[in-house]
């Protein structure tokens, strides 16, 4: 059996790409803390609040939406499912494709994602902080914020 694992860093520590995945799984903690008072999990909020800041009244669709949030389409029909179960959305055929489902936020929905956006904003800033705007290397930053 061989020692350690054959890479270029001196330590975990060295690497940005597993300390990106630390400071991700810290932040999504901090997500998951602070949306659990709203009944929201972190994915429906993000979309929640996406199609709140758009505010389109003709809604848009799931693929247009799933762009924006740079997710999964499929993922986003799956979740977009519960967030209309808790009547926090509306799914309508689109006019111009049979196929397509046009999204919109219910006036609960926008309700929800505004109070969840001011708590969600809160802990970033806890999180980030005034930190996050030192000039550092992206190593630097990441390393700051996984303490």
């Amino acid at each position: 059996m061989t020692a350690g694992l054959n890479t270029r860093f001196e330590s975990d520590d060295a690497s940005p790409g597993f300390m990106l995945w630390r400071v991700t799984n810290r932040w999504q903690a901090v997500m998951r803390r602070t949306l659990a008072p709203f009944g929201l999990t972190h994915v429906q909020f993000v979309l929640l609040a996406a199609l709140t800041w758009r505010a389109d009244p003709g809604g848009t669709t799931q693929v247009d939406l799933a762009h924006t949030v740079r997710t999964d389409p499929m993922m986003v029909s799956q979740v977009l499912r519960a967030l209309e179960a808790k009547g926090l959305v509306e799914r309508r055929v689109d006019p111009a494709d049979a196929r397509a489902r046009r999204v919109l936020a219910t006036a609960a929905g926008v309700d929800k994602a505004r109070t969840a956006n001011a708590a969600v904003e809160a802990a970033d800033e806890e999180f980030f902080g005034a930190r996050s705007a030192a000039p550092m290397s992206l190593l630097e930053h990441l390393s700051d914020l996984d303490r």
